[in-house]
């Protein structure tokens, strides 16, 4: 039996972390602005997914590895600095094909890459380790309190950043018949993954 009676107090915590901006925020912004509203569809399933990936490794107790082994979180960060590097690069590449007049610009795959974004974000993981265990209550079964919580921080995140990335997406199909507004947009993603990566070394070489 789960304890609801935290759920309160649990969502305002949820909603602290998620209001401000920050990567995840700024990745679907990115999105949506690239591939428009249906990439940012696929692109917050995919973090949901990713996300379900790391709140399920922490209720079966895998998270306690990746708390005694700093490193493995660090390789992690560092992979995931890299591939947002290559989206750059990718989405680089689609601005000066829409400038060129070429209109296979797309570049597709929204759910897979939401997937590696949210997999390649140790901090997911270290959110259900630090704040899951607060909200355990009265349950009879922490396995399933957690469970529980980690499904709804999943589902608040996927609908608040979902919503941001198609919103965005509103601009793209705005704008997406100008060769020049598409390769703008385009370079704005860029930059976009190029500030996160960039945040992601800076923070690796701080800690």
């Amino acid at each position: 039996m789960v304890d609801l009676s935290v759920l309160p107090s649990y969502i305002a915590v949820i909603l602290l972390f998620l209001a401000p901006p920050g990567p995840d925020m700024a990745y679907m912004l990115a999105v949506g602005l690239e591939g428009g509203r249906l990439s940012a569809l696929k692109a917050i399933l995919g973090i949901g997914t990713g996300m379900s990936f790391y709140a399920a490794a922490v209720v079966a107790g895998l998270g306690e590895i990746a708390r005694s082994h700093p490193s493995v979180l660090d390789a992690v960060r560092i992979l995931g600095a890299a591939y947002l590097l290559w989206l750059a690069y990718v989405t680089m590449r689609s601005a000066r094909d829409a400038i060129n007049g070429h209109h296979n610009i797309a570049t597709g795959r929204w759910y897979l890459r939401g997937v590696l974004v949210s997999l390649t974000n140790p901090k997911i993981i270290l959110f259900y380790l630090a704040v899951l265990p607060q909200f355990i209550g009265n349950a009879q079964n922490p396995a399933s309190q957690m469970t529980v919580l980690g499904a709804i921080n999943i589902l608040m995140e996927v609908i608040l950043y979902g919503s941001i990335g198609v919103l965005a997406g509103f601009f793209h199909t705005r704008l997406t018949g100008s060769k020049k507004a598409t390769a703008v947009l385009n370079y704005v993603a860029c930059a976009v993954y190029v500030s996160l990566a960039s945040a992601i070394t800076v923070e690796i070489l701080l800690t």
